[in-house]
């Protein structure tokens, strides 16, 4: 008989609590770390969650086995690691892990963004960590999560089928036979490469963003964000963006979901373009913009999602002006710069790859240069 996965969860934000909340509920022994004390001092304090799941109105209170600031406490037992971050602490969470893994453990993220699992592997690698983890993805969230107060959390929806694959590939079966005692809905992914160029938020959030700045500044984001931000002319530039990144995906012989694909499989939306298929998804009814332009869309999925596409593409030999225009602009915006803070190839150790080395790193683990 298979014994039980034992789960920590990096990360006590709307994810994190969601995830943990659930988990536990299943009758999994689950720890809940988060760096911070405070941000957990109340579900210590209580020893768990109050879960609300919307769509059976169940609510429930989640008994967690661990809820810690320790790393070290966290990671001692755990079999399968989720990373429920945001992806721009993923190489800080690398790094304070490093000590404390050992043989045999599975580090998910939920998500990776794109290149997520690469750093992450990089920095093990430059923390002289030997022991043998496999480290994997998620293309996306599996949930949609919100906590409604310190030790509460509630989910709205769980996602039918969430692509997910390890570094490297040839481990993703044994990540997959692991989290399907819980999470059936993770699918093979096929390659991190492969989930990370299928990463839509890269294409949608940091040029509607970008393209709204006036009216986000104006209103406070009091509009709607896809309704009323889409109009033809921000769809022609979010169109640019979206066959730059197939292009790049192309150029590593990856056959990546358009922007039109990814509508009709997600939300089985359709149109003539992008602009008439976004129209046409009932769920962007309703979602409001950003309150103010220092939000996630930008200095999140810019450096995390944005850059390291664009990286690959101008390594590769892709035209990538679309998304250098959007990471420039966002730099200026946030008087910063997105290419030097950003998942940049050279700072992801695949910088002297070719093309065929690259794909035999994530598929097989081969790699000639670190």
């Amino acid at each position: 008989m298979n014994k039980k996965t034992n789960f920590t969860i990096i990360g006590a934000g709307h994810g994190g609590k969601a995830m943990a909340a659930h988990l536990a509920q299943m009758g999994f022994d689950t720890t809940l770390y988060n760096r911070t004390p405070e941000h957990i001092a109340a579900i210590k304090e209580l020893g768990g969650l109050d879960l609300f799941i919307q769509e059976t109105g169940q609510k429930h209170f989640s008994k967690l086995t661990c809820v810690t600031s320790s790393i070290e406490e966290a990671l001692s037992k755990a079999d399968m690691i989720m990373v429920v971050v945001p992806s721009s602490a993923h190489g800080d969470i690398a790094k304070v892990c490093a000590p404390y893994l050992s043989d045999g453990q599975i580090v998910v993220l939920h998500p990776g963004r794109t290149c997520g699992a690469i750093e992450f592997a990089k920095v093990l690698h430059d923390e002289n960590c030997t022991a043998d983890v496999t480290i994997s993805e998620a293309e996306t969230f599996i949930y949609a999560s919100r906590s409604d107060g310190p030790a509460e959390a509630r989910i709205f929806r769980i996602k039918d089928a969430v692509p997910l694959a390890a570094l490297p590939a040839t481990r993703t079966r044994l990540v997959l036979d692991t989290i399907h005692q819980v999470y059936p809905q993770y699918i093979d992914g096929g390659n991190v490469l492969q989930t990370g160029l299928n990463n839509m938020g890269a294409i949608f959030h940091p040029a509607l963003t970008i393209l709204n700045t006036g009216r986000i500044e104006s209103t406070h984001g009091d509009y709607q964000f896809y309704i009323e931000g889409v109009t033809p002319s921000v769809a022609r530039v979010l169109e640019a963006l979206d066959r730059e990144r197939v292009t790049v995906a192309s150029s590593l012989g990856i056959r990546a979901r358009t922007a039109m694909e990814w509508l009709k499989l997600s939300y089985d939306a359709t149109g003539e373009d992008l602009d008439e298929a976004i129209h046409n998804q009932p769920g962007y009814y309703g979602i409001k913009a950003p309150p103010t332009m220092n939000h996630r869309y930008i200095f999140e999925d810019v450096p995390m999602s944005l850059v390291p596409i664009a990286s690959l593409g101008q390594r590769y030999g892709v035209s990538v002006r679309a998304m250098d225009s959007i990471v420039r602009l966002s730099s200026i915006i946030h008087k910063t710069d997105y290419w030097r803070r950003g998942r940049t190839i050279d700072k992801l150790g695949i910088d002297n790859l070719s093309v065929g080395e690259l794909i035999a790193y994530v598929t097989d683990g081969i790699k000639t240069t670190i």
